[in-house]
C-alpha cells in the first residue's frame, strides 16, 4: 500500500508542477518538486511489476527500472542544480550521459508499457498514457518549457495517479 501512496505522490507532484508551469513558467519550487518525483515513482514501478510478474518480461521491467534510476538522477540534476545556473555549460560527456539516460528511460518505459498492455492487468488508458507521455518528457527534458510540455507533464502524472489508484482494486483473473 505504501507503493500506492508513493506513486500517487509522484503523479501529483508531476501534475501540479505541470499545471503551475503552464501559467507561471518554471520556478525554483516547481523544479524542486519535479527533481524529487522520480524517486517517489520507483516503489510504484516495482509494485506494478510484482502485480503482473507472471505475465511480464523481466527485461522490460529491468530496463525501465534502470532507466528510471538513471533519468531520475538526470532530472534531479537538471531541476535541482542546472536550473539555478544562469547559463550552464555541460561538457560533452555529461551531455551524452544525460541523453543516454533519457534514451534508456524512454525505451524501458515503452517496453514495460507494452508488457502491461499485454498482461491486461492494469487499466489500458493510463498504461498507454504512461508509455507515451514519459518518453516524451524524457526526450524533451532540456527543451524550453511550453504549454505543450506542461500538458505532457499533466498527462504523465495523471497516468501515475490512475495506475496507483488501480493497484488497490483486486487483480483481474
Amino acid at each position: 500500500m505504501l507503493a500506492v501512496w508513493s506513486g500517487m505522490a509522484a503523479g501529483l507532484c508531476i501534475v501540479l508542477t505541470g499545471l503551475v508551469e503552464a501559467v507561471a513558467g518554471e520556478t525554483g519550487p516547481t523544479s524542486f518538486v519535479l527533481g524529487l518525483s522520480p524517486a517517489l515513482a520507483l516503489p510504484l514501478l516495482v509494485a506494478l511489476h510484482l502485480r503482473q510478474r507472471d505475465n511480464t518480461g523481466e527485461v522490460a521491467f529491468t530496463l525501465n527500472l534502470i532507466g528510471l534510476g538513471l533519468f531520475g538522477g538526470a532530472a534531479f540534476t537538471l531541476n535541482m542544480v542546472l536550473f539555478h545556473l544562469d547559463e550552464p555549460v555541460l561538457p560533452a560527456p555529461a551531455r551524452i550521459a544525460l541523453l543516454g539516460s533519457a534514451a534508456v528511460f524512454a525505451l524501458g518505459t515503452v517496453l514495460f508499457g507494452v508488457t502491461m498492455l499485454r498482461a491486461r492487468i492494469h487499466p489500458r488508458i493510463p498504461t498507454v498514457a504512461y508509455m507515451v507521455a514519459f518518453p516524451l518528457l524524457a526526450l524533451a527534458a532540456r527543451l524550453p518549457d511550453t504549454p505543450l510540455t506542461s500538458a505532457v507533464h499533466v498527462v504523465a502524472g495523471a497516468s501515475l495517479v490512475w495506475l496507483a489508484t488501480a493497484m488497490v482494486t483486486p487483480t483481474p483473473s
